[in-house]
């Protein structure tokens, strides 16, 4: 099971996400705690080479999980960021932590066509272009693994806030991009849209969907310079992989996730995910288009049932 960057929609969702932030709380200490820095620590960011430096960007689900990460790090390398999500509490701590005038929020909920029109039309004013647009709110869904049990309701939810809200960003994106001649697409997919195990169709299907749209649009808006990518985590141990598995610790989580890792010795952290969004954005990646990225330590060019075989063998 992997994780999404990802907030939780719908109504009947919104209070409740209000009231379960202790990351807002936290963020709140780590200000107070940080108000002063070392001068060693401020030459140490300066010195850095900022891969995005004069870009705009503008990121769904951005206040927490993945979204967050990649946010701080996109600020880091001198991108002005717009976080748009429905966390509102979280986006405005986040904005508050970063302390620049270079990130901003904009309450968003990707499945209203208006709201996602809105974000685009907001960052373009607010900071004079769109450069980066990183459509990487999402959702699991209800963990409705058998097709017999799976509601139509939970089934159109996934879709309209992993597919629909996908496409709404790459739609008013990509009226900002095609004038300018050039820009960057991404999308937050799944080793789901990869091999197929223990996920809800919804989901595994919607990511599929995800995968197929990027294809679809690097085509179409190549011949314009605009990049379109996606990104395909495995599991990462955040606060939403935590709640969805009922899990309180996260160390439990990790070991977990590395027990039926192929690549040992390491574990994937929301700054992996981070990193390959910021080289897909950044002008390194210059000529990739088209692309779905595995970050996955080589999970998805095994066979894990295999082992299932040799242990029938040995028992």
């Amino acid at each position: 099971m992997d994780i999404l960057p990802e907030s939780i929609y719908k109504d009947q969702k919104i209070n409740e996400v209000k009231a379960q932030h202790p990351q807002a709380l936290q963020r709140k200490k780590q200000r107070q705690g940080s108000i002063f820095f070392t001068a060693a620590t401020m030459s140490s960011e300066s010195s850095i080479t900022k891969r995005l430096d004069g870009k705009v960007a503008l990121i769904t689900g951005g206040a927490s999980g993945l979204g967050e990460c990649t946010t701080k790090l996109f600020v880091k390398h001198g991108a002005k960021v717009l976080i748009a999500d429905i966390q509102d509490e979280l986006g405005h701590s986040l904005c508050q932590e970063l302390g620049t005038e270079n990130v901003s929020y904009v309450h968003c909920d990707v499945t209203c066509e208006s709201d996602v029109e809105n974000a685009v039309n907001l960052v373009v004013s607010k900071y004079g272009k769109l450069d980066i647009m990183f459509n990487n709110a999402g959702i699991i869904g209800d963990n409705e693994v058998r097709v017999t049990d799976t509601s139509t309701e939970n089934f159109k939810r996934v879709y309209d806030i992993n597919v629909l809200g996908g496409f709404l960003g790459a739609k008013y994106a990509a009226r900002v991009m095609v004038p300018a001649k050039k820009g960057c697409i991404l999308f937050t997919s799944s080793l789901a849209s990869k091999i197929s195990y223990g996920n809800p169709h919804a989901y595994k299907s919607s990511k599929h969907a995800v995968t197929g749209l990027t294809k679809s649009l690097a085509v179409e808006l190549g011949e314009h310079g605009i990049r379109v990518n996606c990104i395909s985590p495995h599991a990462t141990a955040t606060p939403l992989f935590q709640k969805t598995l009922g899990l309180f610790d996260k160390k439990k989580g990790e070991e977990m996730i590395a027990v039926s890792a192929v690549l040992k010795g390491t574990v994937l952290e929301p700054e992996d995910f981070a990193n390959a969004a910021l080289y897909l954005a950044s002008d390194e990646a210059k000529y990739v288009s088209g692309v779905n990225l595995a970050i996955d330590g080589g999970y998805c060019l095994s066979n894990q049932s295999w082992k299932l075989g040799f242990a029938a063998l040995s028992g």
